[in-house]
């Protein structure tokens, strides 16, 4: 892919559909909901994401894809800072625990600073969980109040936002990314 300088994202918000193998059960696959990708896949998108080379990642992880999240983070060029948690306010699955949470990892790439001291916001967001993958509204929100001149990229989306630029299978992509 070839991109312009002007083409890059400062902003990218992404939600890897990771794989998972210890389904016990054909009915309980996440390939019942959506295609997956491999971290060896996941991680081979960096070098063709355009981003710029000051950049914010918020990324996406289930507590068992902790390691593989902070490995995506690594090879897409980003430095872990911190994280935030998720609590969906309802029970799921789980062979350890019964998750009720998901991860946001935060990592920079270059110099990025952090929201203003206005929108710095607590490291549990609460909100319910609806539909399969689904993300929390309140967080894109968050973001475009906290980060209203950024250019926004959302990887892996499954609906379209105003103001961002989206890419993914549930989405008409508005980039290539090969």
């Amino acid at each position: 892919m070839s991109m312009k300088k002007k083409d890059t994202y400062d902003l990218i918000l992404a939600d890897p559909p990771w794989r998972y193998s210890f389904s016990r059960s054909s009915t309980r696959k996440i390939e019942n909901h959506y295609p997956t990708m491999t971290v060896p896949e996941i991680k081979a998108l960096g070098p063709e994401l355009p981003v710029a080379d000051d950049a914010l990642l918020y990324l996406w992880a289930t507590a068992p894809k902790l390691l593989e999240g902070l490995a995506v983070m690594k090879a897409w060029g980003f430095t872990y800072k911190t994280h935030a948690i998720w609590d969906k306010e309802m029970i799921g699955m789980g062979y350890w625990f019964r998750g009720q949470h998901e991860l946001i990892l935060v990592g920079t790439k270059g110099k990025y600073s952090p929201p203003e001291p206005k929108f710095r916001i607590s490291s549990v967001l609460r909100e319910k969980r609806s539909r399969h993958s689904s993300k929390p509204v309140s967080f894109h929100v968050w973001i475009e109040k906290a980060f209203p001149d950024a250019k926004k990229l959302e990887l892996f989306a499954r609906k379209r936002r105003h103001g961002w630029t989206s890419w993914g299978n549930e989405v008409k992509s508005d980039i290539a990314i090969t």
